[in-house]
């Protein structure tokens, strides 16, 4: 993850662009790649990208934008997604949404300030079966309370 205070290095990009240089329609895997480097899309990153593809930025800016994949601001080093879906809220979801939140001190969609945690709520994860449910980095947490869910989150470091 990049920090405010670090200088950003833009050197990884010459291996992703130089993959890509020539192909048309290959701003996506672009994107993807040049996240998996920095984490999330950084403005310093789009204008290399558009600078060195010869596509406008407002192009590149639409495409990352458009999909939900890509993300403009850093994310967290743990990722909290909670299912709020029918089956999830009927079991409960809106108060571990909400006592999660308090406990993070922050809303969903939102990044804890020591990027240790970024948190989401979503309408389906597939799992109905464990309502409540969330996935905390990748990894599946089934028939929730908030307490449970509480004490994973401030176990991450």
């Amino acid at each position: 993850m990049i920090s405010e205070l670090t200088t950003l290095d833009l050197s990884p990009l010459d291996g992703i662009l130089e993959k890509y240089a020539g192909q048309k329609g290959a701003i996506i895997p672009i994107l993807q790649h040049a996240q998996e480097v920095y984490g999330y899309l950084p403005p310093e990153v789009l204008k290399e990208i558009s600078q060195r593809t010869h596509i406008p930025l407002s192009r590149i800016y639409g495409v990352a934008t458009f999909y939900a994949q890509f993300y403009l601001t850093q994310r967290g080093r743990h990722v909290i997604r909670v299912c709020d879906g029918t089956a999830c809220h009927v079991r409960g979801a809106a108060k571990i949404i909400d006592e999660l939140g308090n406990d993070l001190h922050i809303l969903p969609g939102q990044t804890t300030d020591d990027y240790r945690v970024t948190y989401e709520v979503v309408y389906c994860l597939g799992s109905c079966g464990l309502a409540p449910v969330a996935v905390v980095d990748e990894h599946v947490e089934g028939r929730l309370t908030p307490a449970h869910l509480i004490e994973t989150a401030r176990s991450l470091k």
